[in-house]
Formats: C-alpha cells, sequence, structure tokens
C-alpha cells in the first residue's frame, strides 16, 4: 500500500524489499534455508521505487533493522533523503524460519561502514523460534520509544512483515509502506 504526497507527517512503516527468501518460499511454501538473504532484482527495484515515492515527504530520520534486506531496503532512501539512519535489533523480524538468522555485527559493520553497530551484540538474533508473546513486547518496547521521540512522525521505519503487522496491524507486502497517524496498538 503506497500513498501519494502529503502535507502532514506521519511515521511511515515499510517492509523490506523482495529477498530470495521470499522469492523462493513464495513459489515453494518451503523454508529454502537462507540466512540473513539479499534483495532480489524486485527487491532492489521495489527499494528504488519507495525512495522516488518517499523524496516529497517530511522523513527527518530512517529507523532500520540490521537484517540485510532492510539495510538494503533503506539505502536509496538514505540517499535520496540524505538522513540519517539508525540501526537498531529491537524492530527486528520474528525469529521463525532460516531468513531470521542474521549477520554478526562485524559482518555488518563492514559491508554498511557508513551506519553505526556500536550499540549492538555481534550476535543480535534469537537462537530460538520466538514467540508472539515476545515480538508483541519488542512492538510495546519500540512504541514507548517512538512515543517519547518528539520526531516520531518524521521517521521512516523499515522492519519485517511479523514485526510490522504486530506494531500496527498493517499487513504490508514486499516493498509496500504506509503512514501511521497514531501510535496506538492495533
Amino acid at each position: 500500500m503506497a500513498h501519494g504526497p502529503d502535507s502532514g507527517a506521519r511515521m511511515i512503516l515499510m517492509r523490506h524489499g523482495q529477498s530470495e527468501f521470499n522469492r523462493l518460499f513464495s513459489a515453494t511454501k518451503r523454508d529454502p534455508g537462507i540466512a540473513d538473504p539479499p534483495l532480489t532484482d524486485e527487491g532492489h527495484a521495489q527499494a528504488a521505487a519507495a525512495a522516488a515515492a518517499l523524496a516529497g515527504l517530511r522523513i527527518g530520520r530512517i529507523v532500520v533493522s540490521p537484517y540485510t534486506r532492510a539495510l538494503q531496503t533503506a539505502a536509496p532512501v538514505a540517499r535520496a533523503l540524505g538522513v540519517p539512519v539508525s540501526v537498531t535489533p529491537v524492530i527486528r523480524e520474528r525469529y521463525h524460519f532460516s531468513c531470521d538468522i542474521g549477520s554478526p555485527r562485524s559482518v555488518l559493520a563492514a559491508a554498511w561502514p557508513e551506519h553505526d553497530f556500536s550499540a549492538i551484540d555481534e550476535v543480535w538474533w534469537p537462537d530460538a523460534t520466538e514467540t508472539p508473546e515476545s515480538t508483541m513486547a519488542r512492538a510495546a518496547a519500540f512504541r514507548a520509544e517512538m512515543q517519547a521521540a518528539a520526531d516520531w512522525r518524521q521517521t521512516l521505519v523499515v522492519s519485517h512483515w511479523a514485526f510490522l503487522m504486530t506494531f500496527s496491524g498493517e499487513n504490508l507486502t514486499n516493498g509496500a509502506w504506509t503512514r501511521l497517524s497514531h501510535l496506538d496498538p492495533p
């Protein structure tokens, strides 16, 4: 779900573009065993389209998950807008499939030297399937953090299906984004 320009500032939630995992899982409905998958060509095109669509909106910062697919999605948007990027595992995907195994902080820092990963543990993802309650607790913690931030309405959040669904109740497809005018739980 994408929207056109708006004069009112609102938090924008965006799901990462199509990843190799998404492409294969959609075709087979089986976990293809890809840890921290990159975007497909279609995913990169979705990220570029989002960068163009979001260029006219009032975005002052981007908050992104440390998974490669989310970082790759946020990159063209950050370049187009010239805004700072904050990386946090609080908004990571609910750990359930092989794609939810991340890359170590040191690998991410080498691949994305323009971002600060110093506040993230070397292994920042869980080692077992995460409960829905755990995802709800992370969503609540992020909601509280955003409620305390004066600029939450100028923030773009690049995250994942389960986290965004838990946080907002929105069922976003790959590369889709929506505006959030309030921070109340769904």
